[in-house]
């Protein structure tokens, strides 16, 4: 396999396992405390309601056009640049008993009255509460059956120590996720939601990759504590995890700086994905391991009678 570099010493992962699991138990409460007050940034997909894109060509001032809105009636509008500083998004939350088209021309004048500037509309998007509503729940029901089929495959595949700290690998990187969404308060919509599966997936992707080669070291290597046998691992898939990581990182880079508004979230949630899910395959998932008491004994195949095969009888 091409390698970038070799380390030729085995580094010491497990010395540092206590710190990191301290580190990511105060990581996993300050998310879900953000997530229980804050809560998530939901977007238009989840919450329903307005979505008015316009242009303007000046700078626009961001305070002066919020002001503008509550003096016409849109006291609730969330004024944000989109883009760049002459493109805005006003975000208006549902009104029943208002025509869409409606308030998208209502929205347009008053910006025009009230910065004499020449005000382009650019896009108007609408969805109803109800389908906000369905999204948020089938979303929901998307990542839950994710996480639960790769539980069920996990389960097969590895000896039941791994395949918790698998699982806990993943719960570990959707809950950090999620929670600097609510901490930064970032806008979270269906792109958002598909970068976490795709978070999903890559962290077990790297944590099973870094379980078959400790499965095949607790095999091959005679000495060793069970510790030991899993520093030497972790280091053998180093150059394959710093691969693996620099090359998805230059990618995300260049969607989240050229890539543009529409997918900006997603390149985030990805960028921020990438770095944990690295991070908990190395010290998450074997920690758990560790921890649990994994030991060559239980890594042993066992050898299987093969039918038909000679035996020795023996004679009274």
């Amino acid at each position: 396999m091409f390698q970038i570099f070799k380390v030729k010493d085995t580094l010491a992962f497990m010395k540092w396992r206590k710190v990191a699991m301290a580190l990511s138990v105060l990581l996993i409460l300050g998310s879900m405390v953000s997530l229980a007050t804050n809560k998530l940034n939901l977007g238009l997909d989840f919450t329903g309601g307005t979505v008015i894109e316009v242009g303007f060509t000046q700078d626009a001032d961001l305070k002066k056009i919020r002001i503008i809105l509550a003096d016409s009636g849109f006291s609730d509008a969330i004024v944000q640049n989109f883009g760049s500083s002459r493109d805005v998004l006003v975000r208006l939350a549902p009104r029943a008993d208002v025509n869409n088209e409606t308030i998208g021309s209502d929205v347009l004048n008053a910006l025009k009255l009230g910065t004499g500037d020449n005000v382009d509309m650019r896009r108007i998007e609408f969805v109803g509460p109800k389908v906000g509503g369905e999204l948020t729940e089938k979303g929901g029901l998307a990542m839950l059956t994710a996480l639960i089929c790769i539980m069920i495959y996990v389960s097969l595949r590895f000896e039941w120590r791994f395949a918790l700290g698998a699982v806990a690998a993943l719960a570990h990187d959707v809950l950090i996720t999620l929670g600097i969404f609510s901490v930064l308060q970032l806008e979270f919509d269906l792109t958002v939601l598909a970068a976490i599966l795709a978070v999903i997936g890559y962290s077990l992707n790297d944590t099973i990759v870094v379980s078959d080669r400790i499965r095949e070291n607790f095999r091959k290597l005679r000495t060793g504590t069970p510790s030991e046998v899993i520093d030497i691992s972790l280091t053998q898939t180093l150059s394959r995890t710093f691969i693996t990581s620099l090359t998805t990182i230059f990618v995300l880079l260049a969607l989240f700086f050229q890539g543009g508004a529409l997918i900006h979230g997603f390149a985030t949630a990805l960028l921020f994905g990438v770095f944990i899910g690295t991070y908990s395959s190395i010290y998450v998932a074997s920690s758990v391991a560790l921890g649990l008491g994994i030991t060559k004994e239980d890594l042993i195949p066992v050898e299987v009678e093969k039918e038909g095969e000679e035996q020795e009888v023996l004679m009274p």
